[in-house]
């Protein structure tokens, strides 16, 4: 009797608790009228218990397949950890995360703010409520995570921007060479809702926390980031800063990308 109630009780736990997994899956963009890679990672989901989500965008160049297995170190432990749904959507390679007005199958600023988290929310169980969902990136992903965020400020709670290409105007021929004009045009005809230093009037009506950092190496990132840190500052929009040693490279976001999951945690906690 004793074993089959220890093989009945064994059968129970299996059936409440699915093993950790990391997803691929192609989610499909009705706006862009194509399938977009993504990769889910889920800690050892349990049954009746919802869970906190963080959509992370890769840098130019980048994949998701990439960012768990080497951009970010032991992201799928972090997951266990702090009982966490990451979602890592494919940023085509230079899409910058907008919602493009020369290129109809380049929307993604929809893609992710929208249509992705309705299907994430769809189909596992998210904690429903922009104060559990937050937004990170790094580079172009930096810049797309704080456009993304702030225009769909009920959504995301927190927004994080590591190393962020964020000010267009002092990108001179890296415009160019990071193929922002692909996405967005000539740059003497750019509008405004692209420059991220024209977003502060929404920042400060979103209600939202901001966390921006970069390396002190970063000489192609950190002129542009202390002046944006300086400009929130003035704004008196609340916001973390943060300076360390490093690069514009693997090693500098490995640390920043760590430090930031953790202070995402701390603010999801914060706002229960």
């Amino acid at each position: 009797m004793k074993t089959l109630f220890t093989t009945l009780a064994l059968l129970v736990i299996s059936l409440s608790v699915s093993a950790q997994q990391i997803i691929h899956k192609k989610v499909f963009s009705k706006k862009m009228n194509k399938e977009i890679e993504t990769v889910i990672i889920t800690p050892k989901l349990i049954k009746g218990k919802t869970y906190k989500t963080i959509y992370i965008l890769h840098g130019y160049s980048g994949n998701p397949d990439r960012t768990y297995k080497q951009d970010i170190p032991d992201l799928v432990g972090k997951s266990q950890k702090y009982n966490m749904i990451y979602v890592l959507a494919d940023g085509n390679f230079n899409s910058w995360y907008v919602d493009s007005p020369v290129d109809k199958s380049s929307q993604y600023q929809t893609f992710i703010g929208k249509e992705l988290v309705d299907y994430i929310d769809a189909n596992y169980p998210t904690i429903k409520d922009r104060k559990s969902r937050g937004i990170l990136g790094w580079s172009m992903g930096g810049y797309g995570a704080l456009n993304i965020g702030i225009f769909y400020s009920d959504t995301f709670g927190i927004v994080g921007s590591s190393c962020g290409a964020l000010d267009f105007n002092r990108f001179g021929e890296n415009f160019h060479n990071y193929q922002v004009d692909k996405v967005l045009g000539d740059f003497r005809s750019l509008s405004k809702e692209y420059f991220t230093f024209d977003k502060t009037k929404k920042m400060a009506q979103a209600n939202q926390f901001y966390i921006v950092d970069c390396g002190t190496e970063d000489t192609q990132m950190i002129d542009m980031n202390r002046d944006f840190h300086q400009l929130l500052t003035n704004e008196k929009i609340e916001h973390l800063y943060i300076e360390s040693p490093g690069g514009h490279d693997p090693k500098y976001w490995n640390k920043s990308l760590d430090n930031q999951l953790a202070l995402f945690e701390n603010y999801f906690n914060t706002e229960k």
